[in-house]
C-alpha cells in the first residue's frame, strides 16, 4: 500500500542559470517544516543544484528549455525529482564515473551525480536519448545526534 505523502509541490522552470539558485530556495523553503540539520539542508540544496545545473549545461547545452522540480515528504523523508527533456546521456554508466565530463572544455569537475548520490539515502536516474534525463532522490532527515556530532 502506498503511504500518503504529507506536501507536495512541483514547479517547473526555464533552465537558465538564474534559476539554479531559486531551485535551491524552493528546496530549502519546502523542508524546513522538517527540521532538517544544517548539513541535511545544505546537501539537499546542493543536491538540487547539481541536478539543475547539469540540465542546463548538458542537457540543454545553454539553450533554455524546461526543468520540472517535484518534492514530497512524508514523515521525516524527502523526495526530489529533477526532470529536463533534453538531449539525454548517451551512456549513462560512463556519466556515474568519478572525474567524467563530456565538457571538459568548460572546466567542468565531472562530480556532479557523484555528489548527489553521495548526499542521497538513494539515488536513480534514467535517461533516453532525444527524451532527457530524470534524477530521483530520497532523504532520510531523521537524525541522530551521535552522527551529526
Amino acid at each position: 500500500m502506498k503511504q500518503k505523502r504529507d506536501n507536495y509541490a512541483e514547479i517547473i522552470f526555464d533552465a537558465i542559470s538564474e534559476n539554479e539558485a531559486f531551485a535551491r530556495i524552493i528546496v530549502a523553503g519546502f523542508i524546513m517544516p522538517l527540521d532538517p540539520t544544517i548539513d541535511q539542508l545544505n546537501e539537499l540544496k546542493t543536491i538540487v543544484s547539481e541536478a539543475v545545473t547539469n540540465c542546463i549545461i548538458h542537457g540543454y547545452e545553454n539553450r533554455g528549455g524546461k526543468i520540472k522540480l517535484t518534492l514530497e515528504s512524508y514523515h521525516n523523508e524527502v523526495t526530489i525529482t529533477v526532470v529536463d527533456y533534453g538531449k539525454g546521456i548517451e551512456d549513462l554508466n560512463r556519466a556515474k564515473e568519478l572525474f567524467y565530463t563530456s565538457k571538459p572544455e568548460e572546466e567542468r569537475s565531472g562530480m556532479g551525480l557523484t555528489i548527489m548520490e553521495i548526499f542521497s539515502d538513494e539515488f536513480h536516474i534514467h535517461s533516453k536519448m532525444g527524451e532527457g534525463t530524470i534524477i530521483k532522490i530520497k532523504k532520510n532527515l531523521d537524525y541522530t545526534k551521535e552522527k551529526y556530532a
